[in-house]
Protein backbone atom coordinates (compact mmCIF):
# COMPACT_ATOMS: atom_id res chain seq x y z
CA UNK A 1 0.00 0.00 0.00
CA UNK A 2 2.86 2.39 0.77
CA UNK A 3 4.41 1.57 -2.60
CA UNK A 4 1.11 2.29 -4.36
CA UNK A 5 0.89 5.62 -2.54
CA UNK A 6 4.36 6.60 -3.72
CA UNK A 7 3.54 5.62 -7.30
CA UNK A 8 0.16 7.34 -7.51
CA UNK A 9 0.08 10.40 -5.24
CA UNK A 10 1.23 13.83 -6.43
CA UNK A 11 4.79 14.98 -5.66
CA UNK A 12 3.42 17.50 -3.14
CA UNK A 13 1.42 14.87 -1.24
CA UNK A 14 2.53 13.70 2.20
CA UNK A 15 3.32 9.99 1.95
CA UNK A 16 2.54 7.77 4.91
CA UNK A 17 6.05 6.33 4.79
CA UNK A 18 7.52 9.84 5.15
CA UNK A 19 5.70 10.73 8.36
CA UNK A 20 7.81 12.47 11.00
CA UNK A 21 6.49 9.85 13.38
CA UNK A 22 4.86 9.78 16.80
CA UNK A 23 5.91 11.18 20.17
CA UNK A 24 6.20 7.62 21.46
CA UNK A 25 7.62 5.10 18.95
CA UNK A 26 5.47 2.03 18.44
CA UNK A 27 5.38 -1.05 16.25
CA UNK A 28 3.67 -0.28 12.95
CA UNK A 29 0.51 -2.14 11.94
CA UNK A 30 1.04 -4.77 9.22
CA UNK A 31 -2.27 -3.81 7.56
CA UNK A 32 -2.96 -0.11 8.06
CA UNK A 33 -0.66 2.74 7.15
CA UNK A 34 0.23 5.39 9.74
CA UNK A 35 -2.46 7.94 8.88
CA UNK A 36 -5.13 5.25 8.62
CA UNK A 37 -4.37 4.27 12.20
CA UNK A 38 -4.68 7.90 13.29
CA UNK A 39 -8.08 8.20 11.64
CA UNK A 40 -9.27 5.02 13.35
CA UNK A 41 -8.00 6.14 16.76
CA UNK A 42 -9.88 9.42 16.44
CA UNK A 43 -13.14 7.75 15.38
CA UNK A 44 -12.99 5.31 18.30
CA UNK A 45 -12.09 7.83 21.03
CA UNK A 46 -14.59 9.16 23.57
CA UNK A 47 -14.04 12.80 22.64
CA UNK A 48 -15.20 12.05 19.09
CA UNK A 49 -18.40 10.39 20.31
CA UNK A 50 -19.22 13.37 22.52
CA UNK A 51 -19.28 15.67 19.49
CA UNK A 52 -22.78 14.39 18.69
CA UNK A 53 -24.13 16.38 21.64
CA UNK A 54 -22.09 19.57 21.18
CA UNK A 55 -23.47 22.73 19.59
CA UNK A 56 -22.58 23.86 16.10
CA UNK A 57 -24.68 27.07 16.04
CA UNK A 58 -28.00 26.31 17.73
CA UNK A 59 -27.64 25.37 21.39
CA UNK A 60 -28.67 21.84 22.39
CA UNK A 61 -30.94 21.64 19.30
CA UNK A 62 -34.11 19.60 19.74
CA UNK A 63 -34.73 19.22 16.01
CA UNK A 64 -33.43 16.07 14.38
CA UNK A 65 -31.93 17.78 11.35
CA UNK A 66 -29.81 20.59 12.83
CA UNK A 67 -26.07 20.18 12.58
CA UNK A 68 -24.07 19.24 15.64
CA UNK A 69 -20.32 19.38 16.02
CA UNK A 70 -20.18 15.72 14.96
CA UNK A 71 -22.10 16.16 11.72
CA UNK A 72 -19.96 19.24 11.03
CA UNK A 73 -16.70 17.28 11.16
CA UNK A 74 -18.21 14.56 8.97
CA UNK A 75 -19.18 17.15 6.36
CA UNK A 76 -15.71 18.72 6.56
CA UNK A 77 -14.18 15.26 6.11
CA UNK A 78 -16.27 14.54 3.01
CA UNK A 79 -15.49 17.91 1.39
CA UNK A 80 -11.80 17.70 2.28
CA UNK A 81 -11.43 14.17 0.97
CA UNK A 82 -13.08 15.11 -2.34
CA UNK A 83 -10.58 17.93 -2.83
CA UNK A 84 -7.60 15.86 -1.69
CA UNK A 85 -8.36 12.85 -3.88
CA UNK A 86 -8.93 15.09 -6.92
CA UNK A 87 -5.51 16.68 -6.38
CA UNK A 88 -3.90 13.26 -5.71
CA UNK A 89 -3.09 14.19 -2.12
CA UNK A 90 -3.15 11.76 0.81
CA UNK A 91 -6.81 11.04 1.54
CA UNK A 92 -6.08 9.15 4.77
CA UNK A 93 -4.11 12.05 6.24
CA UNK A 94 -6.75 14.55 5.12
CA UNK A 95 -9.54 12.52 6.67
CA UNK A 96 -7.71 12.07 9.99
CA UNK A 97 -7.12 15.82 10.34
CA UNK A 98 -10.71 16.63 9.39
CA UNK A 99 -12.23 14.17 11.86
CA UNK A 100 -9.99 15.36 14.69
CA UNK A 101 -9.95 19.09 14.12
CA UNK A 102 -12.78 19.96 16.56
CA UNK A 103 -12.21 17.42 19.35
CA UNK A 104 -11.44 20.25 21.78
CA UNK A 105 -14.57 22.26 21.15
CA UNK A 106 -16.52 23.29 24.24
CA UNK A 107 -20.19 22.77 25.04
CA UNK A 108 -22.40 25.52 23.54
CA UNK A 109 -19.99 26.16 20.68
CA UNK A 110 -18.17 29.47 20.56
CA UNK A 111 -20.13 30.77 23.58
CA UNK A 112 -18.36 28.19 25.75
CA UNK A 113 -15.03 28.97 24.11
CA UNK A 114 -15.44 32.69 24.84
CA UNK A 115 -16.13 32.07 28.55
CA UNK A 116 -13.21 29.69 29.04
CA UNK A 117 -10.91 32.14 27.24
CA UNK A 118 -11.83 34.74 29.86
CA UNK A 119 -11.89 32.48 32.93
CA UNK A 120 -8.83 30.32 32.41
CA UNK A 121 -5.61 32.20 33.27
CA UNK A 122 -3.85 30.66 30.26
CA UNK A 123 -6.64 31.62 27.89
CA UNK A 124 -8.41 29.08 25.70
CA UNK A 125 -8.80 28.19 22.04
CA UNK A 126 -10.59 25.14 20.70
CA UNK A 127 -7.79 24.20 18.30
CA UNK A 128 -5.18 24.20 21.08
CA UNK A 129 -7.58 22.18 23.21
CA UNK A 130 -8.06 19.71 20.34
CA UNK A 131 -4.32 19.16 20.33
CA UNK A 132 -4.37 18.75 24.11
CA UNK A 133 -7.11 16.14 23.78
CA UNK A 134 -5.13 13.93 21.40
CA UNK A 135 -1.81 14.43 23.20
CA UNK A 136 -2.93 14.10 26.83
CA UNK A 137 -6.60 13.98 27.77
CA UNK A 138 -7.66 10.84 25.91
CA UNK A 139 -6.82 7.45 27.43
CA UNK A 140 -6.56 8.99 30.93
CA UNK A 141 -3.35 10.84 30.24
CA UNK A 142 -1.79 8.67 27.55
CA UNK A 143 -3.31 10.50 24.60
CA UNK A 144 -3.78 8.94 21.17
CA UNK A 145 -0.12 9.17 20.15
CA UNK A 146 -0.96 10.51 16.68
CA UNK A 147 1.56 11.32 13.99
CA UNK A 148 3.15 14.76 13.77
CA UNK A 149 1.34 15.61 10.52
CA UNK A 150 -2.13 14.96 11.91
CA UNK A 151 -1.44 16.98 15.06
CA UNK A 152 -0.01 19.82 12.97
CA UNK A 153 -3.17 19.92 10.83
CA UNK A 154 -5.41 19.92 13.91
CA UNK A 155 -3.44 22.68 15.64
CA UNK A 156 -3.44 25.04 12.65
CA UNK A 157 -6.82 24.51 10.99
CA UNK A 158 -8.55 27.51 12.49
CA UNK A 159 -9.05 30.83 10.68
CA UNK A 160 -11.44 32.90 12.78
CA UNK A 161 -12.02 35.98 10.64
CA UNK A 162 -8.56 35.79 9.08
CA UNK A 163 -7.77 35.11 5.44
CA UNK A 164 -8.61 31.64 4.17
CA UNK A 165 -5.24 31.18 2.46
CA UNK A 166 -2.89 33.90 3.77
CA UNK A 167 0.33 34.72 1.94
CA UNK A 168 2.24 34.11 5.17
CA UNK A 169 2.37 30.31 5.06
CA UNK A 170 3.70 30.13 8.64
CA UNK A 171 0.06 30.45 9.72
CA UNK A 172 -0.89 27.37 7.71
CA UNK A 173 -0.51 23.64 8.34
CA UNK A 174 2.78 22.28 7.04
CA UNK A 175 1.10 19.77 4.70
CA UNK A 176 -1.18 20.46 1.75
CA UNK A 177 -3.60 17.96 3.27
CA UNK A 178 -3.89 20.11 6.39
CA UNK A 179 -4.51 23.18 4.23
CA UNK A 180 -7.25 21.33 2.39
CA UNK A 181 -9.01 20.76 5.72
CA UNK A 182 -8.70 24.48 6.53
CA UNK A 183 -10.55 25.32 3.29
CA UNK A 184 -13.07 22.48 3.68
CA UNK A 185 -13.92 23.69 7.19
CA UNK A 186 -15.13 27.08 6.00
CA UNK A 187 -16.88 25.66 2.91
CA UNK A 188 -18.77 23.29 5.19
CA UNK A 189 -19.83 25.72 7.88
CA UNK A 190 -20.90 28.68 5.75
CA UNK A 191 -23.13 26.37 3.75
CA UNK A 192 -24.63 24.26 6.53
CA UNK A 193 -25.13 27.30 8.76
CA UNK A 194 -27.14 28.95 5.98
CA UNK A 195 -29.15 25.75 5.72
CA UNK A 196 -29.77 25.53 9.48
CA UNK A 197 -30.66 29.23 9.75
CA UNK A 198 -33.24 28.68 7.02
CA UNK A 199 -34.62 25.65 8.85
CA UNK A 200 -34.80 27.61 12.13
CA UNK A 201 -36.70 30.47 10.52
CA UNK A 202 -33.94 32.99 11.25
CA UNK A 203 -33.49 33.57 7.52
CA UNK A 204 -35.72 33.23 4.48
CA UNK A 205 -34.43 32.46 1.02
CA UNK A 206 -35.27 36.02 -0.01
CA UNK A 207 -32.77 37.30 2.56
CA UNK A 208 -29.87 35.33 1.07
CA UNK A 209 -27.46 37.54 -0.94
CA UNK A 210 -29.14 37.08 -4.32
CA UNK A 211 -26.18 37.95 -6.54
CA UNK A 212 -24.05 35.38 -4.74
CA UNK A 213 -26.77 32.73 -4.93
CA UNK A 214 -27.09 33.35 -8.65
CA UNK A 215 -23.35 32.84 -9.05
CA UNK A 216 -22.83 29.73 -6.90
CA UNK A 217 -26.22 28.02 -6.75
CA UNK A 218 -29.65 28.12 -5.18
CA UNK A 219 -29.38 24.85 -3.26
CA UNK A 220 -27.04 23.62 -0.55
CA UNK A 221 -25.48 20.96 -2.79
CA UNK A 222 -25.03 23.34 -5.73
CA UNK A 223 -23.17 25.86 -3.57
CA UNK A 224 -20.80 23.28 -2.11
CA UNK A 225 -20.15 21.76 -5.54
CA UNK A 226 -19.35 25.18 -7.01
CA UNK A 227 -16.89 26.05 -4.24
CA UNK A 228 -15.17 22.65 -4.24
CA UNK A 229 -14.84 22.65 -8.02
CA UNK A 230 -13.35 26.16 -7.92
CA UNK A 231 -10.64 25.04 -5.47
CA UNK A 232 -9.76 21.92 -7.45
CA UNK A 233 -9.71 23.48 -10.92
CA UNK A 234 -7.91 26.66 -9.82
CA UNK A 235 -5.27 24.70 -7.90
CA UNK A 236 -4.56 22.52 -10.95
CA UNK A 237 -4.64 25.37 -13.47
CA UNK A 238 -2.48 27.80 -11.46
CA UNK A 239 -0.03 25.60 -9.64
CA UNK A 240 -0.39 22.15 -11.15
CA UNK A 241 -1.77 20.98 -7.82
CA UNK A 242 1.44 21.91 -5.99
CA UNK A 243 -0.28 24.71 -4.09
CA UNK A 244 -3.88 25.28 -3.02
CA UNK A 245 -5.68 28.24 -4.49
CA UNK A 246 -9.08 29.54 -5.51
CA UNK A 247 -10.25 32.29 -7.80
CA UNK A 248 -10.32 35.81 -6.42
CA UNK A 249 -14.06 35.89 -7.08
CA UNK A 250 -14.68 32.76 -4.98
CA UNK A 251 -12.48 34.04 -2.17
CA UNK A 252 -14.54 37.25 -2.11
CA UNK A 253 -17.80 35.29 -2.17
CA UNK A 254 -16.77 33.13 0.78
CA UNK A 255 -15.61 36.19 2.74
CA UNK A 256 -18.90 37.98 2.02
CA UNK A 257 -20.96 34.97 3.06
CA UNK A 258 -19.01 34.65 6.30
CA UNK A 259 -19.68 38.34 7.07
CA UNK A 260 -23.35 37.86 6.18
CA UNK A 261 -23.66 34.95 8.64
CA UNK A 262 -22.09 36.93 11.48
CA UNK A 263 -24.48 39.83 10.92
CA UNK A 264 -27.67 37.92 10.16
CA UNK A 265 -27.29 34.71 12.18
CA UNK A 266 -24.52 34.46 14.78
CA UNK A 267 -25.04 37.94 16.25
CA UNK A 268 -28.83 38.12 16.04
CA UNK A 269 -30.73 38.44 19.31
CA UNK A 270 -32.34 35.01 18.97
CA UNK A 271 -28.98 33.24 18.81
CA UNK A 272 -27.04 35.70 20.96
CA UNK A 273 -29.53 35.56 23.87
CA UNK A 274 -29.10 31.80 24.05
CA UNK A 275 -25.34 32.31 24.00
CA UNK A 276 -25.60 34.64 27.01
CA UNK A 277 -27.52 31.97 28.94
CA UNK A 278 -24.97 29.33 27.97
CA UNK A 279 -22.14 31.60 29.10
CA UNK A 280 -23.81 31.92 32.51
CA UNK A 281 -24.00 28.12 32.81
CA UNK A 282 -20.29 27.70 32.00
CA UNK A 283 -19.27 30.55 34.32
CA UNK A 284 -21.13 29.13 37.32
CA UNK A 285 -19.91 25.58 36.72
CA UNK A 286 -16.35 26.85 36.47
CA UNK A 287 -16.69 28.75 39.76
CA UNK A 288 -18.22 25.73 41.49
CA UNK A 289 -15.44 23.35 40.52
CA UNK A 290 -12.77 25.85 41.49
CA UNK A 291 -14.15 25.53 45.02
CA UNK A 292 -15.30 21.90 45.15
CA UNK A 293 -13.49 18.63 44.44
CA UNK A 294 -14.65 16.62 41.49
CA UNK A 295 -12.63 13.48 41.90
CA UNK A 296 -10.20 14.24 39.08
CA UNK A 297 -8.94 10.68 38.90
CA UNK A 298 -12.29 9.73 37.35
CA UNK A 299 -11.52 11.95 34.38
CA UNK A 300 -7.77 11.85 33.84
CA UNK A 301 -4.61 10.97 35.74
CA UNK A 302 -2.95 14.37 36.15
CA UNK A 303 0.57 15.18 37.19
CA UNK A 304 0.50 16.54 40.75
CA UNK A 305 1.82 19.92 39.57
CA UNK A 306 -1.09 20.63 37.21
CA UNK A 307 -2.98 23.68 38.60
CA UNK A 308 -6.66 23.45 39.48
CA UNK A 309 -7.62 26.01 36.83
CA UNK A 310 -6.22 23.71 34.13
CA UNK A 311 -8.14 20.69 35.44
CA UNK A 312 -11.41 22.61 35.65
CA UNK A 313 -10.91 24.01 32.15
CA UNK A 314 -10.26 20.53 30.72
CA UNK A 315 -13.30 19.07 32.48
CA UNK A 316 -15.71 21.75 31.29
CA UNK A 317 -14.31 21.86 27.75
CA UNK A 318 -15.01 18.13 27.42
CA UNK A 319 -18.66 18.40 28.45
CA UNK A 320 -21.53 18.02 26.02
CA UNK A 321 -24.35 20.57 26.00
CA UNK A 322 -26.78 18.26 27.75
CA UNK A 323 -24.25 17.10 30.36
CA UNK A 324 -23.49 20.74 31.24
CA UNK A 325 -27.20 21.59 31.49
CA UNK A 326 -28.00 18.48 33.57
CA UNK A 327 -25.07 19.17 35.89
CA UNK A 328 -26.08 22.81 36.26
CA UNK A 329 -29.62 21.72 37.14
CA UNK A 330 -28.33 19.24 39.70
CA UNK A 331 -25.94 21.70 41.36
CA UNK A 332 -27.84 24.98 41.30
CA UNK A 333 -31.60 24.42 40.91
CA UNK A 334 -33.78 23.27 43.83
CA UNK A 335 -35.44 19.88 43.68
CA UNK A 336 -39.10 19.48 44.62
CA UNK A 337 -39.77 17.58 47.84
CA UNK A 338 -42.02 14.55 47.56
CA UNK A 339 -44.72 14.68 50.27
CA UNK A 340 -46.90 11.64 50.83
Amino acid sequence: MEEREAAFLAPAACLSINTRGRSRPEVECPIRMAFQRDRDRIIHCKSFRRLKHKTQVFLAPAGDHYRTRLTHVLEVSQIARTIAVSLRLNGHLTEAIALGHDLGHTPFGHAGETVLRDLHPGGFSHYEQSLRVVELLEQKGAGLNLTHEVKDGIARHSKGKQEILPKDTSQLPSTLEGRVVRIADIIAYINHDLDDALRAGILTRDQFPQEIMQRIGRTHSERINTMVTDVIVTSIDNEGGEKLSMTAEMRDIITELRTFLFEKVYETSRVHNDFLKAMKVITELYGYFMENDLGWEQVITYDENVPRHRKVCDFIAGMTDRFALDLYTELFLPKPWAVY
